[in-house]
């Protein structure tokens, strides 16, 4: 027996590492850390107090449009308590999008652009563009733009931190 009404697009979340860029698609985590790869183990690759981690770019991935005729208005932020002075810098915004974020081999070092604090609470509006616009959209499988996340550590702070990040994004019929 099938299932009634439309089937939702098919989307993942996507890690690029690398010099050359290699792509993880559907990661399992967005562990940050020590080291540039994707589903790393924070616990073996910590990030010293007073340090960055490395950058991590992740992109949503619509794999296959299901039912869906339209994905739009993506949203990206965290979920939990950072330790001590910890932040999380993101170049995710809703207000001053200035274009995608292009990729690079990733640094542990302060990136350009990758400076808003990332959102506690799911934004009201899109804070991650498609196609470099917060107002476009994607009506065949594709990619959002990059959305650069890191960790910048305090002096002062101990190691260990926890806290998730959440997307949500919108589908039309």
């Amino acid at each position: 027996m099938g299932l009634g009404g439309n089937m939702a697009a098919t989307v993942e979340i996507d890690e690029s590492n690398g010099a050359g860029e290699t792509v993880t698609h559907n990661v399992k985590s967005t562990n940050m850390g020590d080291r540039d790869a994707a589903n790393l183990d924070p616990v073996t690759y910590p990030i010293k107090p007073g340090n960055r981690s490395f950058i991590k770019y992740l992109r949503i991935h619509v794999t296959a449009m299901g039912g869906s005729s339209k994905i739009d208005n993506i949203r990206v932020w965290r979920a939990g308590a950072l330790g001590g002075s910890a932040r999380l810098v993101t170049n995710a915004r809703s207000e001053g999008y200035r274009g995608a974020l292009k990729y690079a081999a990733p640094v542990k070092i302060e990136v350009p652009d990758v400076d808003q604090a990332m959102p506690t609470g799911a934004p009201d509006t899109a804070n991650v563009g498609i196609g470099g616009s917060l107002t476009g959209n994607l009506r065949e499988p594709g990619y959002s733009d990059y959305i650069g996340v890191q960790m910048v550590i305090g002096s002062g702070d101990t190691q260990g931190s926890s806290s998730d990040l959440r997307f949500q994004w919108d589908e039309v019929a």
